[in-house]
């Protein structure tokens, strides 16, 4: 384990606090129409925050997309910028993405990341991990340099996953150029798993076959925008961009072909033409939802806590072109049976989601906000 002497570790945490960017000393309230939800500012004047994970109760890491790493305090609205970020491409969609924290970080430490590792003229999605020194990222390991690298700017993904027995998922988009999502021999349009120091898990659906990546788990997709693992039901979950219309939520099956871009439910941007050949075909796992228009997603969640007891087992999604926190009800054999769409009045494109200790909802906007949703 990286080791440093006390006075390196703490004199740069003293320096940090010092110059720690106070935003507001208590959370304040936000407008909104539903009376049996409270919504509180957390912090604003950030740049586009991509990615939150709690490190503790109180302490949230936050990613900014630009290419910053905070650590902000949820009781005093104060947050720090922390160091040690490698070099990113900060650029259309790309730039410093999902942040987690690792299953097992009270024993080692590890936070996961993903991010637009830059390749000359190209850039491509990687994980990685690093551990938390002061101020400052140590020990980062690039975990996985994605074999998805092209000069489109966007469609990187990239939301990280654990299931809880010691494996990570991450996406990737197809990068702009659609073909790529159903061709294994590269990590474009599939989502990947890997144990949690980077290895290949020997029962991956693909391992040992010619001309396939090992580290895909399933593929056909078009841009992972969130993903989520539940325990309780042993399910993986995604919610994916389609073209216009045709976003998707997936129930994600070991070695299955989502389809993209053979099938869609989308139009073509450039006209009314539908993507693809059909909207299901054999061989092809259909969506467990389509949404008819796109709600542009940003994140999902596996709702667990006890602060919202109807919402147990229930999908929550941001969503980024209707501008609302979109709520999906599931039968015990996982279909989409209800939504409900909350927030509306906000008028804020909703990006990151994440649950605290309490059960209380975070929530990042592209306006640089995090809220915090609770009961009333």
């Amino acid at each position: 384990m990286h080791r440093i002497s006390l006075s390196k570790r703490v004199l740069p945490a003293l320096f940090a606090s010092a110059l720690a960017l106070p935003t507001e000393s208590q959370a304040r309230e936000v407008a909104q129409q539903n009376p049996a939800l409270r919504v509180e500012q957390v912090a604003d004047g950030l740049g586009i925050p991509w990615g939150m994970a709690f490190l503790s109760s109180t302490q949230l890491l936050v990613t900014e997309r630009d290419g910053r790493l905070l650590l902000l305090d949820t009781e005093t609205s104060t947050r720090r910028e922390l160091e040690g970020l490698p070099r990113l491409i900060a650029e259309g969609q790309g730039g410093l993405l999902d942040v987690a924290i690792g299953p097992e970080y009270d024993r080692d430490g590890w936070i996961y990341f993903t991010y637009s590792k830059p390749s000359e003229s190209e850039a491509t999605t990687a994980v990685a991990r690093a551990r938390l020194d002061g101020n400052r990222l140590a020990d980062w390991q690039d975990l996985l340099v994605t074999d998805a690298a092209t000069r489109q700017r966007k469609h990187y993904g990239s939301r990280i996953a654990f299931d809880g027995a010691g494996h990570l998922f991450f996406g990737v988009g197809d990068r702009g150029e659609r073909p790529l999502a159903q061709d294994r021999s590269n990590h474009a349009g599939s989502i990947m798993r890997l144990n949690l120091d980077g290895s290949v898990p020997g029962d991956n659906p693909f391992v040992g076959v010619p001309g396939v990546r090992d580290e895909i788990w399933s593929y056909g997709h078009r841009n992972p925008q969130g993903l989520a693992f539940d325990r309780e039901s042993g399910r993986l979950w995604e919610i994916e961009h389609g073209p216009r219309g045709g976003d998707e939520i997936n129930l994600v099956l070991k070695g299955r072909n989502y389809g993209w871009p053979v099938v869609s439910h989308g139009k073509e941007y450039w006209g009314p033409l539908a993507v693809g050949e059909a909207t299901s075909k054999p061989g092809m796992e259909d969506p467990r939802k389509v949404y008819i228009p796109s709600i542009a997603p940003g994140s999902l969640l596996v709702y667990r806590g006890d602060a919202f007891p109807r919402w147990r087992g229930n999908l929550l999604a941001g969503a980024l072109k209707l501008q609302h926190l979109n709520r999906v009800s599931l039968s015990a054999d996982g279909r989409a049976v209800a939504e409900e769409r909350l927030l509306e009045d906000l008028g804020e494109r909703i990006r990151a989601l994440a649950e605290s200790p309490e059960g209380w909802i975070y929530l990042s906007t592209d306006s640089g906000r995090i809220l915090r949703l609770r009961p009333n």
